[in-house]
C-alpha cells in the first residue's frame, strides 16, 4: 500500500498528465477533421463516429500513449543512484511491480474517459448528432480500460528494463502494429499471446472493422476478459522475477 501512494505521489508534477490529456484528445480530434476535410457525413452517426476516433486510436496510438507513460512513471528510477535506492530499500519486488503497473494502468483508464468524453463533444458540437453516444460504447469503453491493464504491465517491465526513454515507445509501436496485423488477417488467438492484440481487439468491438464482425457477445467479451487476466498475471509474475534478481547498478 506504502508503495502505491508513493507511485501516486509522485504524478503531482509529472509531465504524464499533458499525455493523458493531450494524447486522445489530438487523436480523436484528428479523426473528426478529417472526415470533415474529406466532407463525409456520419452515415451512421455515432457509430461512425466511434469508428473514425476511438478504432483509430485503438490501433496503435493507444499503446503507444501507454509505452509513454510507462517511460515516464520508471524515469525517476534511472536517474542518478535512484536505481541502486530502489533495489536496497525494504519494499519487495511484488509489490513494487504492482504500484507501478497500477499507476500506468489507471492513467491509461483515465486517458479512455477523456477519448470518451472528447468523442461525445464532438459528436454534439462538432456534427450535430441527435442523442447520446450509444450505451454499448460505454461498456466497450470499460472494455477498452481492462485491456490497457496488460499493456501496462508490459510497458513497466520494458521500461523497467530499459534505461532509455524511446526503445519501450518503439516496441509497444511495433508490437501494436504486428498484433493489428495478426487480428486483420483473422488470428483471433494472438489476443492471448500478445497484449497489444488484446487492446486493439477491445476497441474493434461491436464495429465490423478488421477482425471484428459487429456483433457484441458474450464469448468475445468473455476471452478479451480471459486474455488480460491470462496476460496481466504471467507478465506481473515474470516482471517481479526479473526485478529480484536485478543487481545494483555502478
Amino acid at each position: 500500500m506504502n508503495a502505491l501512494a508513493a507511485e501516486f505521489s509522485k504524478l503531482k508534477r509529472s509531465l504524464s498528465w499533458a499525455v493523458v490529456v493531450l494524447l486522445p484528445i489530438v487523436l480523436v480530434a484528428t479523426g473528426s477533421i478529417m472526415t470533415l476535410i474529406d466532407g463525409r457525413g456520419l452515415e451512421d452517426g455515432w457509430h461512425t463516429l466511434w469508428m473514425r476516433s476511438i478504432v483509430f486510436y485503438g490501433l496503435f496510438p493507444l499503446s503507444v500513449g501507454i509505452a509513454i507513460l510507462a517511460s515516464l512513471v520508471w524515469r525517476a528510477e534511472h536517474r542518478g543512484s535512484n536505481w541502486n535506492a530502489l533495489m536496497a530499500g525494504p519494499t519487495p519486488s511484488l509489490p513494487i511491480v504492482i504500484a507501478k503497473a497500477a499507476v500506468i494502468s489507471v492513467l491509461a483508464a483515465i486517458m479512455q474517459v477523456i477519448a470518451v468524453v472528447t468523442t461525445v463533444a464532438l459528436g454534439k458540437i462538432g456534427f450535430g448528432l441527435p442523442g447520446f453516444l450509444p450505451p454499448e460504447y460505454l461498456a466497450i469503453s470499460l472494455l477498452i480500460i481492462l485491456a490497457s491493464v496488460p499493456v501496462a504491465v508490459l510497458q513497466s517491465w520494458l521500461s523497467m528494463q530499459m534505461r532509455s526513454f524511446a526503445p519501450p515507445v518503439a516496441v509497444a509501436f511495433l508490437g501494436a502494429g504486428f498484433s493489428a496485423f495478426l487480428l486483420v488477417v483473422g488470428l483471433d488467438a494472438a489476443i492471448f499471446i500478445s497484449p497489444y492484440a488484446a487492446l486493439s481487439r477491445a476497441t474493434q468491438m461491436g464495429t465490423a472493422t478488421f477482425a471484428d464482425t459487429g456483433d457484441i457477445t458474450t464469448g468475445v467479451i468473455a476471452a478479451i476478459i480471459a486474455a488480460c487476466l491470462l496476460l496481466s498475471t504471467l507478465l506481473a509474475a515474470a516482471n517481479t522475477v526479473v526485478l529480484e534478481r536485478a543487481d545494483a547498478r555502478t
